[in-house]
């Protein structure tokens, strides 16, 4: 992601030129229920209407609630669960065997619209907004790494889902999926599909691809001017206004008619939010966490590796995408599937494609 942003440096230090829109309310649905269940690590809540509620926490399962694609309906329809002491926006939709999505840099649940009423049809959907993103807390100072979302991933399933699930993911949300499982014990994860996986939390940790290393000085000249407060907000500010953020969006996205307004607002919304600015700063200039080389080849679960060509981030031909390619050679586990005309994050991207080779797969697991 530092990469689309580096062009937005040299333009960065001038205020705004447009006013924000707020995120919207994380409640939104009229005539609300409310509850609250006590959990073993924290406790979750609830206020909207329920169409079915059973059991505990680890229990919550409802009947599709319709709306799918409707960010303001995604988001009306979420729960709070309170992992340590810090509050996790999640979603969950659908009954039958559990999945569960984890979005990439910068996006949230509501990048999971044109997916979730496809998949919650036969799957119980849960959806998960990782710590320092969409309406989960942000931290003021916090400091974020791929193994701390990893964990949350992990307790999460322990503490909510406690059933064998199918991790999906997307970009850093994808590697964070990859550590969880490498993680896992006791068979919480039974499969794993890999949307454009991600090398590293940033750039920093793809190092052996010459396009990194011609610009590598310029990451070091930005990590170091994101850790002056002023610099780093006056960017922020320059990256989150709507026209910067669709142009980044059309640079990785293959059907560009897929970039529209709700695209944008979904993106910007959370970064409005108080310790949005930290969790740039802290993932940009961060650890970018283990290598996904490292942690493939100790997966013995089933994994659907999807690739949209068109990447820019993860390129085919760059050394992440070159892994990736190999695997199928090597892992009998592992399948790979290349979607042409599809850039960095093909679920929203082409979701048709996506859901014609993700649906006979997730069929073909065994029970």
């Amino acid at each position: 992601m530092a990469l689309a942003l580096l062009p937005t440096l040299s333009s960065s230090f001038s205020p705004p030129s447009s006013p924000y829109i707020h995120r919207l309310p994380p409640f939104t649905a009229s005539s609300p229920a409310s509850f609250h269940i006590a959990t073993s690590r924290g406790s979750l809540s609830r206020t909207r209407p329920l169409e079915a509620v059973s059991g505990s926490g680890a229990g919550l399962v409802e009947a599709p609630a319709g709306g799918n694609g409707d960010p303001k309906e995604i988001l009306g329809s979420c729960a709070t669960w309170k992992w340590k002491e810090f509050d996790v926006n999640y979603l969950v939709r659908g009954a039958g065997p559990p999945l569960l999505l984890i979005h990439g840099f910068g996006a949230s649940i509501g990048h999971w619209r044109r997916n979730i009423g496809v998949l919650s049809e036969n799957y119980t959907v849960y959806a998960l907004d990782l710590l320092g993103f969409g309406a989960s807390e942000k931290p003021p100072g916090f400091s974020y790494t791929m193994e701390g979302w990893a964990q949350l991933i992990l307790d999460f399933l322990d503490d909510i889902v406690q059933k064998p699930t199918v991790l999906v993911g997307n970009s850093v949300g994808s590697l964070a999926c990859v550590i969880a499982a490498s993680e896992s014990t006791g068979g919480l994860v039974r499969g794993l599909v890999l949307l454009n996986c991600a090398g590293g939390m940033n750039n920093k940790a793809i190092v052996d691809d010459w396009r990194i290393k011609l610009i590598l000085p310029l990451l070091w000249l930005f990590d170091f001017l994101l850790n002056q407060r002023p610099i780093a907000s006056a960017l922020f500010d320059r990256v989150k206004q709507r026209e910067t953020l669709k142009n980044i969006l059309l640079s990785v996205y293959g059907n560009k008619e897929a970039v529209d307004s709700e695209l944008i607002e979904i993106i910007k919304g959370p970064a409005d939010d108080v310790g949005a600015l930290d969790a740039f700063v802290s993932i940009i200039t961060g650890p970018p966490g283990p290598n996904p080389v490292s942690l493939m080849p100790k997966l013995l679960i089933p994994v659907l590796v999807l690739w949209g060509d068109q990447d820019p981030f993860t390129p085919l031909d760059g050394p992440v995408g070159k892994y990736f390619s190999s695997l199928p050679k090597e892992l009998p586990n592992v399948q790979l599937i290349v979607l042409p005309k599809v850039g960095h994050c093909p679920h929203d991207d082409r979701p048709d494609l996506v859901h014609e080779k993700l649906l006979p797969w997730l069929a073909s697991l065994p029970c």
